[in-house]
């Protein structure tokens, strides 16, 4: 399916505010309630829409301290890739995992409260991963600028 302007709109609209009424979203996208829903139901049914989410504040749940773990694995081969990836899914102080081209093969992105914390996140987690040769953490100082919403053109 291709999606039209008006999708295009409707996608913007709910990345900006998942909770917002189908009233809302109707009179934002310029579109009838019905045809509105009809296309969101379509939206969601095709996969454009995979979920709602609420976005929590890291700094309030105590889990301030952003770190990107860049890890090296031994080999590449398929047994020593899915094993890494299974454990690191375990962990739950990870938000991602990218398999990555270039110097390292994963790049992670893990929260932690403090130095202290990461240590010990380090030590009871990243440090038994399978297969790893190395790793390296770099944390955040500030964050300049995230978001969640996709670019819709």
């Amino acid at each position: 399916m291709s999606l039209d302007e008006i999708d295009r709109r409707i996608l913007r609209a709910v990345q900006r505010n998942g909770r917002m009424s189908n009233a809302e979203l109707s009179e934002d996208v310029h579109l009838s309630p019905s045809a509105c829903h009809r296309r969101v139901q379509r939206l969601e049914k095709e996969g454009y829409i995979r979920d709602y989410v609420a976005l929590l504040d890291a700094r309030k749940l105590g889990v301030p301290t952003t770190v990107f773990v860049e890890i090296t694995l031994r080999g590449q081969a398929d047994d020593i890739l899915d094993a890494f990836e299974k454990s690191v899914a375990r962990i739950p102080d990870v938000l991602e995992c990218h398999l990555m081209a270039g110097s390292a093969d994963y790049l992670l992105k893990v929260v932690a409260e403090n130095t202290e914390d990461f240590a010990r996140i380090h030590r009871q987690y990243l440090a038994r991963l399978p297969g790893v040769q190395g790793m390296q953490s770099s944390f955040a100082l500030r964050t300049v600028f995230k978001t969640t919403a996709l670019p819709v053109t």
